[in-house]
């Protein structure tokens, strides 16, 4: 159960850009289209599920003063292989990244999972952690990528999906349209956010309520409210 939910707590909880507003760089830079924040979520994903495991199997003989260096060293490893691995097989794809590919070493997701979690956890939830946080990354990435692409081009994953007298608008895909959509996105994040934490506040004080057998004594403002309601009835 412990590792089922630390794999799914970067899905929503926790969720990396969203959430956490970590890795905005990538998220900005590389999402004028949805095929390119998919590609670039996975590299992550490979990464970051990766050295998590690798972290936390020498963790207990890392010397602590030098546990930085030696995560980046870890990453680097699995970057130079992502990047083989894209110039092999998406070169087109490594070409649109870009610079973003080899600087996933340097991602704060990265190097924040391996110091706040792998280094002190066991293989299994290291790695169920790194996947769903890649995960959730991936899912942002792409999110946010198809939003731009489907407004800035009218197409998703390079297919048409608006009316033929659709007029782009340009600014989606280029730098202003990712601040104006990730800006978006938090504000709807937050809202919820605070309607859910308002909820849970309301549903938590009604239940005190019920406990105190508020209600029949007429004592509190809500109780003297409510025999006010019933008398002018």
């Amino acid at each position: 159960m412990s590792v089922l939910k630390e794999f799914t707590k970067g899905l929503w909880k926790e969720l990396p850009p969203f959430r956490l507003v970590l890795g905005l760089c990538p998220t900005l830079a590389v999402t004028n289209s949805a095929e390119n924040g998919l590609g670039m979520g996975a590299a992550v994903v490979f990464v970051l599920t990766l050295s998590n495991m690798i972290i936390s199997m020498v963790r207990h003989i890392i010397p602590a003063k030098v546990r930085i260096a030696c995560f980046i060293v870890i990453a680097a490893s699995l970057v130079v292989a992502v990047e083989l691995l894209m110039q092999a097989y998406a070169y087109p794809l490594y070409q649109r990244l870009g610079i973003f590919v080899p600087l996933i070493v340097v991602n704060c997701i990265i190097l924040g999972r391996a110091e706040a979690f792998a280094a002190k956890n066991g293989v299994a939830a290291s790695a169920a952690d790194g996947l769903g946080m890649g995960l959730g990354f991936t899912m942002s990435l792409t999110f946010l990528g198809s939003i731009r692409e489907i407004l800035g081009n009218g197409t998703w994953f390079g297919m048409a999906v608006m009316p033929e007298g659709y007029e782009p608008l340009r600014i989606m895909v280029q730098a202003p349209g990712a601040f104006i959509c990730l800006g978006l996105i938090l504000a709807g994040m937050n809202m919820l956010a605070f309607r859910q934490a308002r909820r849970k506040g309301e549903q938590a004080e009604a239940l005190a309520r019920q406990q105190q057998g508020c209600g029949a004594c007429g004592g509190c403002a809500a109780c003297g409210a409510g025999a006010r309601d019933a008398q002018a009835q």
